[in-house]
């Protein structure tokens, strides 16, 4: 299966979400080693960028959605468990003689 972001093949999984939301993923989660220097710097430009689109948090979650629902459909199917019977409650509040 082929995901296609903005008329592009993304050939990976963090190639996907920065074609999807039109900026590099390390703009928003950093980089390891950056300098207080560096994080101030891209902070900035993310703040601008947030500043420009104000939708764009909404587009980001809309496409987790959208992918979620199309690749990952089984993962939210939550089954009950089984509560135990009334009958064992009791027999573990009975007090020994």
């Amino acid at each position: 299966m082929q995901n296609i972001v903005a008329g592009r093949i993304a050939a990976s999984t963090t190639e996907f979400i920065e074609l999807a939301l039109g900026t590099p993923l390390d703009l928003w989660l950093g980089v390891e080693g950056e300098s207080e220097m560096e994080r101030a710097a891209r902070l900035d430009a993310a703040r601008d960028i947030l500043a420009d689109n104000s939708g764009m948090p909404d587009d980001a979650i809309r496409v987790a959605a959208e992918a979620i629902e199309q690749h990952a459909a089984g993962l939210f199917n939550v089954v009950p468990l089984a509560r135990p019977s009334s009958r064992a409650r009791r027999a573990r509040k009975a007090v020994a003689a």
